[in-house]
């Protein structure tokens, strides 16, 4: 039941992707606080991706070179199958939400429906929740010289409570949240060249390791509908993540024409990921230990990218419900905030929530979003031919949107 609710989903979102292209290809996407290219990129990639990309590679490469027991995954090699669970086409989910919520939803209001509003916040909620679960449950693997290396101990929970608390303090105000995105990326770059140097991976070495990327762009098929039950995982995980990244990322769009934000989302975060598996896959082929040092680096990254997540998402279900520090003071919001993604936390951890039921949930969104405009607002959505009017680039100079 799942995996076709899964693998409908995601012949419904690549069809709405080229409809869009198609129908709005020159449109001007400008979201209510634009901001310039490289930061925009910088919140999507920061916000869009979390602490899985840090710790989950390593693990993963052995399962994916043993074909014997994932016979699936013998079509190509483990690091393309690695980029394929997390770069290029799968970025697509971002461009759609992206562009809808920038310039269909404010025709729309699909989600400013009480019961849709209410259940996407769960949602966001949610999968907060299950970023920070994922964190947790990482953690002994990466800092095995606390406790036995498997289980998770007190230490483990402080940890995790200090970076919710942290991700809420920086969800109080927007400039936290653009400031920690671009450090986030200086820093993963530093990371990404860290390793490179100690591990003595050179040019060479580097461009005969990332060749094997190609055996995605070969396979691209094989990443459309689930090819086993942990890609099926993965695809739920993006559409779990699809509509609040969009939601939150579509105010900072800055002008982009509808093909092109669509390049950039495919394009620009895939050169990262691609370098980044890369000098991971180096060192898994090479049998180079991590421990110590690279995994405290790993770690250091980690968190940001954790608190990256986190305080995007607090800050967009925080103003989805009026749940805002104007209102309340700082102090009862990060409180309240901390209190319940902390207790959601322990519930993931336990496996009494699980993403894939918050995926379903997306899906079904989805398909009530369509079926809505369709039979309510396709007027308004056929007259479109713009950004809403009225928004502007902020940034060196300012264009009127007619």
């Amino acid at each position: 039941m799942l995996t076709t609710i899964l693998s409908a989903g995601v012949l419904l979102a690549f069809a709405l992707v080229i409809f869009i292209v198609l129908r709005w290809p020159n449109l001007r996407c400008i979201g209510v606080t634009p901001v310039p290219l490289f930061t925009f990129i910088a919140i999507l990639f920061t916000s869009g991706l979390d602490v899985g990309l840090i710790m989950f590679p390593l693990g993963e490469f052995p399962v994916y070179a043993d074909t014997a027991a994932s016979p699936e995954y013998g079509f190509t090699n483990p690091l393309a199958i690695e980029f394929g669970f997390w770069g290029f086409l799968i970025w697509a989910f971002y461009f759609l939400t992206a562009f809808y919520f920038c310039v269909i939803e404010p025709r729309v209001r699909f989600f400013e429906i009480p019961a849709v509003r209410i259940i996407n916040n769960i949602v966001i909620i949610g999968t907060c929740a299950f970023t920070a679960s994922l964190f947790l449950v990482y953690l002994p693997s990466y800092i095995p010289e606390i406790g036995d290396g498997e289980s998770v101990v007190t230490t483990f929970y402080v940890i995790v409570f200090a970076v919710i608390l942290a991700a809420a303090y920086s969800s109080t105000d927007i400039k936290y949240v653009k400031i920690l995105s671009v450090g986030s990326v200086w820093l993963f770059a530093a990371l990404i060249l860290g390793l490179a140097v100690y591990g003595g991976m050179g040019p060479a070495a580097f461009g005969a390791t990332i060749s094997n990327v190609g055996g995605y762009f070969a396979n691209l098929h094989e990443f459309v509908l689930p090819m086993n039950d942990y890609h099926e995982f993965y695809l739920f995980w993006w559409f779990a993540w699809s509509i609040m990244i969009g939601q939150f990322t579509s105010r900072f769009v800055g002008g982009l024409k509808a093909w092109q934000l669509l390049a950039a989302l495919l394009v620009i975060p895939s050169i990262p990921l691609a370098i980044w598996f890369s000098v991971l896959y180096f060192y898994h082929e090479n049998g180079i230990d991590t421990t110590g040092l690279v995994n405290l680096a790993m770690i250091v990254v980690g968190v940001t990218f954790v608190i990256n997540s986190l305080d995007s998402l607090i800050r967009l279900y925080s103003d989805n419900l009026n749940i805002t520090v104007e209102r309340f003071g700082k102090a009862p919001y990060v409180v309240g905030n901390v209190v319940v993604l902390f207790g959601l936390t322990l519930a993931f951890q336990t496996q009494w929530l699980q993403i894939q039921w918050i995926g379903a949930v997306v899906v079904g969104i989805y398909f009530a979003c369509l079926f809505y405009i369709l039979t309510v607002r396709r007027a308004q959505v056929a007259a479109i031919t713009s950004s809403p009017e009225g928004r502007v680039l902020d940034f060196g100079r300012i264009d009127k949107v007619t």
